[in-house]
Formats: C-alpha cells, structure tokens, sequence
C-alpha cells in the first residue's frame, strides 16, 4: 500500500506545494488527482520561487515522475506556459506525463464561466474564471473535449463541431456575446495537441504498475475539503472532488493501495471568494494576518479572507478524509500574536453546537464561539526542532490535535524546503 494523499484540509492555500515538494524526496512519483489552473501551489527551493497551477509539485525533484491525472482538466495555453517557465529556470520536465483521459479547457469554457458568473451578481460564487466548473459540466454531460483527442484530427473535428455550435448559439441568444469561430479553435486545438504529444500518455498502466511494485506514490489535492463538490461549503466549492475518496475515482487506484492520508491545516483559516466563514476577521487582527503571511491568490491576486482556526470545518475534514496524520503550515506567523483563538462552536439561532451545519442560511448566520490561548513572543520562523518552539505553541499546537483527533507528523514554521520539523516521518519505508 504505497500511496499517499494529500488532502487540504481546509478552504485551500494551506500550503500544499511545499508539503508536497517535501514528501516528494522520499517518493517515485507525484500524482496530481483534481482541479484544474484554478489552484495554485508556491515551492521555494535553491532554482527560486515557482508558482505552479498544473505541473505536480513533485516536478523539482529529479528521480521523482509526475503525472497530471484523468480528474484534472487542462488549460493546455497554462500548462505550456509553466512549462516554457519551468524550462528557463532550467528545471527537467521530460518526466512530466499528461493523462490522455483528462478533460481540456476550452476557450468557450472560460467565457462562459465569466459570464455565469457575472449573471449572478450579488449571489457570486466567486470562481477563478478560469472554466473549471463549465469543463466539469461538460465532463458530466459527456460532451467533453480530452486530451487524447487532440491527436487525432478526425475525431477532434467531429467532437468540437457539434459541441462549439451549442455553446456559440448559448453565448449569443443568452449572452449577447460573439460566437468563436470553429475554424480558428479547430487549428489551435490542433496545434496544444502537437505541443503536448511527447508529454501525452494513457498514466494508468504506469500508475498501477508503480503500485504493484511497491514504488512511492504521492497523490497531491488541490483546493481544500470545505470546497469539496459532495462535501464542503456547497454551493460556495469547487467542482471536483478533492477528498480522498475523490482521489481514488480521478486516478483509477483502489482505495486498499492507500496507506497514509495526510491532511495538511494552516494554523489560522483563510479561503478565497463568497461562502461562509465564521472564524472570519472583519477587524485589524485580520488585516494583520494577512499582510503578514500574504495572503494573496497564487491565481488571481486576490486579498484571501483569514480569521482564525476554525475547530468545526477542521474535525469535519478529518473525520471525512480519515487523515491518518496531519501536517501544520504557517505557525510563524502567528509568532508576536497574543492572545491566539480557536473557534471551538457556532451559535445558530441562540443554539449551542459543535458540528457543521448542511444548510447554508444556517453556515451564514453562524456566529463563532471562542477559546483563548495566550500567544508566544520567542520566534517559531525556521525552526528545525520542536524542542526549539516556546511552550505557548506547544500547547497551541497540542490543543489543536485534540479538536481534529489526529497529531501532527510536520510543522512547517516557513516556506522554504527545510524550514520544517519532522515530528515522525509519513512516507514511510
């Protein structure tokens, strides 16, 4: 049982390109399950900083293969422009294969993101743009274009041509918009076929085949468990799934060849665009946090909204996820902040509970019920050993294993690939 997942185990950005980059030393390959250039995973190493949205994080170490998985959908332009950037920087991404069974982003697809989008007005999603929901819908209605197909131009002109004739005629009756010209997208498509042919391949035999020879496999989420399609914070998600069990279905792995789930928790909340949030700071606390740790979208640019940790949406990841241990990112920058709160309940209505609510006017109208800790003046930043953190983090740190039932294997206390504390190793010889 050689995989491992990793699963965020928040709204997203907790920090998962660096976990993976990390584990990636010790695996064979890094498998992306889900999403699409809607996410986007930061690795600091010794070649600079890298902004990835597609390419696995594992793609900086040299012995590790990564593969972009069936469950992804390709924006091809993106994933040729990471790999024009990767290519300069001088990083080797000839190990680097593409699913042939992963869904494209076509061009209509992001337009009519933006327009849906901009039809809802003030009951906003608040998407990337990008087109993943419009792809997905399209993986579902089984009149996607996949990778495979733009290979081979019979079939790709028989696919797109019905298919461009139904959303042009829905941009221009619905939209008002300009139709696209099937001629013009024809021969581009064709073209992100010929660019992407030596990276294009059928991954499952070599996924499958990884496995049964007990080589490493690290299965890397995107996004995070409350943005989860079945599970999270419906309808303010994604449109894929990102828990472990979708990891399973995206790929085409048994969830027997599963062997540890990891759950990566930032050490305060954040998640980007509308949906409820009720550990939120509205107040200077928030703005600190954020211009401290940045809190910026590696996709979009946009201010992310931070409070504090939520307990509830955190034990909920874990018991959904079954994380058989955890990972804590960014405690340092809650170094200097004294007093630190968890949300430990909501308020509903006059009403006590300490579990997540399924109906969103109940999420939106939660008010937060607050446990204080006193904070820690001495630096966590860089720290190697957990020995060398004060006692207040530790007890913050022990205090929030106790509300997700789970311990922390590796506390980041920075961005960089050793600015890490390995409690216990996760991939496992």
């Amino acid at each position: 049982m050689p995989a491992y997942g990793i699963v965020g185990a928040q709204w997203g950005d907790e920090g998962k390109g660096k976990i993976v980059d990390f584990l990636a030393e010790s695996a064979d390959m890094v498998v992306r399950y889900s999403g699409g250039s809607n996410a986007g995973h930061t690795v600091i190493n010794e070649k600079g900083e890298f902004a990835l949205h597609l390419i696995p994080s594992g793609i900086f170490r040299t012995n590790v293969d990564v593969v972009i998985g069936p469950g992804v959908v390709v924006d091809v332009p993106v994933l040729l422009s990471e790999l024009e950037n990767l290519h300069s920087m001088g990083v080797d991404t000839n190990r680097l294969l593409v699913s042939d069974r992963a869904h494209v982003v076509m061009p209509y697809h992001i337009m009519l993101d933006q327009l849906e989008e901009k039809e809802r007005g003030g009951n906003a999603i608040g998407t990337t743009g990008r087109g993943i929901g419009p792809t997905y819908v399209d993986k579902v209605a089984r009149v996607g274009i996949r990778v495979g197909d733009l290979l081979d131009p019979t079939y790709l002109s028989e696919r797109l041509n019905p298919v461009l004739s139904t959303k042009n005629r829905i941009l221009e009756k619905i939209y008002e918009s300009d139709p696209i010209n099937f001629d013009e997208l024809y021969k581009e498509a064709l073209g992100w076929g010929e660019a992407l042919r030596p990276y294009i391949s059928s991954v499952e035999k070599k996924i499958l085949g990884s496995l049964s020879k007990g080589e490493k496999i690290v299965l890397e989420g995107a996004q995070g468990a409350m943005l989860d399609l079945d599970h999270g914070t419906y309808p303010f998600v994604t449109s894929s799934s990102v828990s472990i069990g979708g990891a399973c279905n995206a790929i085409g792995i048994p969830p027997n060849q599963i062997a540890g789930i990891i759950g990566v928790y930032k050490a305060y909340s954040s998640r980007v665009g509308a949906g409820p949030m009720p550990s939120e700071l509205h107040d200077s606390m928030g703005h600190e946090i954020r211009e401290k740790a940045w809190e910026y979208g590696t996709t979009t640019g946009r201010p992310r909204r931070v409070g504090w940790f939520d307990g509830i949406t955190a034990k909920y990841s874990a018991i959904v996820n079954g994380f058989t241990s955890a990972v804590l990112t960014r405690l340092d920058v809650l170094d200097g902040i004294n007093p630190i709160k968890i949300c430990v309940g909501y308020e509903i209505d006059g009403k006590k509970i300490d579990y997540l609510p399924t109906q969103p006017k109940q999420f939106n109208s939660a008010l937060p019920i607050w446990e204080e800790m006193p904070g820690w003046s001495s630096p966590t930043a860089g720290a190697t050993d957990i020995h060398d953190l004060p006692e207040e983090a530790l007890n913050y740190i022990n205090r929030l294993e106790e509300i997700i039932g789970c311990s922390f294997d590796v506390i980041s206390t920075g961005p960089k690939r050793d600015e890490s504390i390995i409690i216990r190793p996760i991939v496992t010889s």
